[in-house]
């Protein structure tokens, strides 16, 4: 079944993360996606991952990979001329680069005035900081998302993943399919600036009015949240961690029922959301206390008993495992000529009538080089080799 962006022409510049999860994003969903690589190594993507350099099939999925020098001018030509031909290009140079090649965007609406430009970078594409090299790491430290992670007495964490790189492609696919909507009306394309630490700041709650309406600045908490009791992670009989969150006044009342002492859903100390807030840590001792007389199954199955939220902490191999993982298909097996046992997480969100599909994993460096070349822009055998040749493809 064809995806929702079936038809839809993506150009993909750039390497790493921020910008190819967006186009993986938008080729998950369908759409035509053109990877462009420099010829020889290609992304330093395709070297990423830990035990085996298996990143590369995940985010290069469903993308057609071609080379192309855009160092050179005949390669900038041959840009110039897919753009014409394409309904977005995302790129994440540093900001300046693709004006330096005359492929700025003003330069490639004069052909195209639908085209929709995504430009993900550090800092944005304005401002004082814009020239400055932005991994998605600042990112997540300039957005403020780094202070608050980890333990309050030590030194600020990060997730374990690239979150900052991932929520500024995230946006940047929101802004593409807005500017989508946009040229529906009126036929004209335009620029999707989505800077990293911008992509961070927008996720970051109320942190801002806290402190300019009440000089609260927010600090690494740990496995829990300030005033908001019950929710944090708890030890059980056999040595396993559960995640508890019952913080609602309705869902705390079934968790004291669930612990045989419904009389703590009346305590003052704990009766309202607030009052269990000022009590947490005691609250949380006590919860601890119980669940360490439970094993793990144990736990859950009395947890949902009662309708109570509650969940392991799961790795890989627990989700592999997990039969709601496997009958929502949230982790799929996908074919590779390389790699027999590749596999990686689904196309979310689901759509219940044109649903995405990972139709294939990341292809080899300048698969499909002559294919797009060929059908796009008509070049034929011969001038494919001397292009070859000369070191441009």
């Amino acid at each position: 079944m064809p995806g929702p962006l079936e038809g839809l022409r993506v150009l993909e510049l750039g390497q790493l993360i921020a910008g190819p999860f967006c186009g993986q994003l938008l080729g998950d969903l369908g759409a035509d996606v053109i990877k462009v690589e420099p010829p020889g190594k290609g992304d330093a993507m395709r070297e990423w991952g830990q035990g085996k350099p298996v990143w590369w099939p995940v985010i290069a999925r469903n993308k057609k990979c071609i080379t192309l020098d855009l160092r050179r001018a005949t390669g900038q030509r041959i840009l110039a001329d897919l753009a014409a031909e394409a309904d977005i290009l995302i790129e994440n140079f540093r900001p300046g680069t693709l004006e330096k090649w005359g492929l700025g965007p003003e330069s490639l609406h004069g052909r195209n005035p639908g085209l929709i430009v995504v430009r993900v970078s550090g800092f944005g594409q304005t401002g004082p900081y814009a020239a400055r090299a932005g991994y998605g790491s600042i990112g997540e430290a300039m957005g403020g998302m780094r202070h608050l992670a980890g333990e309050p007495d030590r030194p600020p964490s990060r997730v374990g993943l690239s979150i900052g790189d991932a929520l500024a492609a995230t946006f940047g696919c929101v802004g593409a399919l807005a500017a989508l909507e946009h040229r529906r009306r009126t036929g004209r394309g335009q620029v999707v600036d989505s800077a990293i630490y911008e992509a961070v700041l927008g996720m970051l709650e109320s942190t801002v009015a806290e402190y300019t309406e009440a000089g609260v600045i927010r600090e690494r908490t740990g496995a829990i949240l300030p005033k908001i009791a019950p929710s944090n992670v708890y030890g059980t009989a056999d040595g396993e961690m559960v995640l508890v969150a019952a913080n609602q006044d309705s869902v705390f009342a079934r968790l004291a029922e669930a612990m045989g002492e419904p009389e703590l859903a009346r305590d003052p100390r704990y009766a309202t959301h607030v009052a269990r807030g000022e009590h947490q840590a005691e609250l949380d001792a006590h919860i601890d206390a119980w669940t360490r007389t439970l094993a793990a199954a144990d736990l859950l199955e009395r947890c949902e008993q009662h309708g109570v939220p509650a969940g392991r902490i799961y790795r890989v191999p627990e989700m592999l495992n997990d039969p709601q993982f496997q009958a929502r298909e949230a982790i799929v097996k996908v074919e590779h000529p390389e790699l027999p046992n590749l596999h990686m997480q689904n196309v979310f969100p689901r759509l219940s009538e044109t649903p995405g599909s990972i139709r294939w994993a990341g292809p080899a460096l300048g698969a499909h080089t002559d294919e797009v070349l060929g059908d796009l822009l008509g070049y034929d055998a011969e001038r494919l080799a001397a292009l070859r040749a000369e070191g441009h493809i």
